[in-house]
């Protein structure tokens, strides 16, 4: 009973915030005009500027923020106890990362749909601009390579997905065709592809595919090199064709698991209580966990607050956004919706995988015991296992078949992981082309050298230290605290944004843009100190050198505050 208590709180709470404080931004913050020009419209182009019903592109950027983000975190935070992990969620998420995600869609939009990077330089001064590239570059390089990594690893545990999420593809494709070629009904083409997606996971979960090793190469760097072709060309393909459509089924798809779990917090409660079998606040921790703060606020980063959703909020989302109203469902209702599955996912791993867990022995635990055994040490980045096998163990009192449940979930898990990595590609596309623009070298700026530039250093990365394509994962614990520092940054364009307005409503974006600059500055000083004592020369340079840039960017961006100036042109959305 105390996990469906604890939903429902959210729950409820989610929704008051965003008919409140997501309206009282819409309206006297940001002041959203129905008609004002935007990007998707003026600058159209029917391959990236492309003008979007509001229910898709909610589906296209709620599918391409989340990722395994809102998965993985919240798996991993809950270490410290369920009560820190949620407060986080909750309040993160309505008073810093819904308005960052907000802020910079909007300022995007009033800005050609060009990338928070690129709009520094108009609010703050030229220089930033290449600092905000290099940051974004770093991240999204680590992220291209990373998801790759994450993809094949939920294709190597749970076989039963590979069917069905490759099936997207030409289900999305169909359904893209029959929506913008053929004109056909929205609602009835949703309906039958979100039909077609449940009978390949019914054929997946019957059909497990397992990839095998050639040339030298095992399953995990085979799958991260054809994941990475297949992005090379999906992200030089119209957005209505293919990433559109998928981020869109993908968001349904989404919808009908999260009925699920709520179904299955319902149910579970009602036959047998679903305790919260994990502490509220975890004193017992196990060896070698770092302290709650400020780690965890950089661990659980996409359900809270998380830079990288300003980078898909200045990326594609502006260029298909058809009239700015729609910024508040968007933006702001995204990231709540994005923060209630990671309560979701909490009541998972706290709950839902403690109510069975059978062990290799035969014996099966339960409750505290359960959960104490998968939490006997740092998690990490098998993070996964429970919460698939925490939703399924809810499912199964609904009468869910097990392996259904668990191919549901896996490929759930790898379908989002799959649309953020797609986005990633075409945004990395964005930044190499607009970087190339910036320094006059046309040849970059070709979309389909760009996009080679893109997926070509992810490669790079990924095969750097063998052929299992896993090098990223050297960088990977730099990305946590850079992620966050990202999302201080982008507050800080957003504020000086506002600011350029007159008044105080600068203080909505001001005040998370402090908290955040403390938090990433105080993990990431821990983290060089880490990385000093471990004589990782690599992590403490890159480290180190993201650190010196958020920091010089800061203090440009402090003394255009306090001169009470700013450089930027008058915007335009065309």
């Amino acid at each position: 009973m105390e996990a469906l208590v604890l939903m429902l709180v959210c729950g409820v709470g989610y929704l008051v915030a965003y008919h409140t404080y997501g309206r009282f931004l819409a309206r006297k913050i940001f002041g959203l005009r129905a008609d004002a020009p935007v990007p998707s419209v003026e600058l159209r182009d029917g391959v990236d500027y492309v003008p979007a019903r509001k229910g898709i592109i909610f589906g296209h950027h709620f599918t391409s923020i989340a990722g395994t983000g809102p998965i993985v975190g919240p798996a991993i935070g809950v270490i410290w106890g369920w009560l820190p992990a949620v407060l986080w969620v909750f309040f993160g998420s309505i008073l810093m990362g819904a308005v960052h995600d907000l802020g910079a869609l909007v300022v995007s939009m009033r800005n050609q749909g060009k990338s928070i990077s690129d709009i520094a330089a108009r609010y703050i001064n030229a220089r930033v601009r290449f600092i905000f590239f290099a940051v974004v570059f770093l991240s999204l390089l680590i992220v291209i390579a990373i998801f790759g990594v994450v993809i094949a690893t939920v294709f190597a545990r749970f076989p039963n997905a590979v069917i069905p999420v490759w099936l997207q593809i030409p289900i999305a494709m169909g359904l893209g065709y029959a929506v913008y070629k053929r004109s056909a009904n929205v609602t009835l083409s949703t309906l039958a592809a979100v039909v077609a997606l449940y009978v390949t996971i019914a054929v997946g979960s019957r059909l497990p595919l397992l990839m095998g090793s050639a040339f030298g190469i095992p399953p995990t760097g085979l799958w991260v090199i054809i994941l990475l072709v297949y992005c090379w060309f999906a992200s030089n393909l119209p957005v209505t064709m293919l990433l559109q459509p998928r981020d869109y089924i993908n968001a349904w798809q989404l919808f009908v698991a999260m009925f699920l779990l709520v179904l299955g917090v319902a149910v579970s409660s009602m036959r047998g209580g679903l305790p919260l079998a994990a502490p509220a606040v975890n004193h017992d921790l196990p060896a070698g966990v770092p302290p709650l703060w400020p780690v965890l606020f950089v661990t659980i980063a996409c359900g809270a607050i998380s830079g990288f959703h300003s980078l898909v909020a200045s990326g594609t989302s502006p260029k298909q956004v058809a009239a700015e109203p729609d910024c508040l469902f968007v933006g702001y209702g995204s990231m709540i919706l994005e923060s209630f599955l990671a309560v979701l996912v909490i009541i998972c791993v706290c709950a839902g995988a403690a109510m069975a867990l059978p062990l290799e022995d035969g014996s099966v635990l339960a409750g505290r015991a359960a959960w104490n055994h998968i939490y006997s040490a740092w998690i990490g980045d098998n993070a996964i296992a429970p919460v698939i096998k925490g939703a399924a163990n809810m499912m199964d009192s609904m009468h869910v078949p097990s392996v259904f449940g668990m191919t549901l979930m896996g490929v759930f898990i790898a379908s989002f992981a799959s649309t953020t990595l797609d986005t990633s590609v075409r945004i990395q596309r964005y930044i190499v082309g607009e970087l190339a623009t910036d320094l006059r070298v046309p040849v970059l700026a070709n979309r389909w050298i760009a996009t080679t530039v893109a997926v070509g250093t992810a490669i790079a990365l990924a095969f750097a230290t063998g052929a299992d394509g896993k090098g990223a994962m050297k960088l990977w614990p730099l990305f946590g605290t850079a992620n966050q520092l990202l999302a201080a940054l982008a507050l800080l364009v957003v504020t000086l944004y506002l600011r350029s307005k007159g008044g105080l409503k600068f203080l909505v974006t001001a005040i998370p843009c402090v908290v955040m600059l403390v938090i990433t500055n105080c993990a990431m000083i821990r983290e060089e100190q880490r990385y000093l004592g471990e004589k990782n020369w690599l992590l403490v340079a890159i480290g180190g050198g993201i650190f010196l840039l958020a920091l010089w960017m800061t203090v440009e961006a402090v003394i255009v505050f306090v001169s009470k100036r700013s450089t930027a042109q008058p915007e335009v959305a065309g």
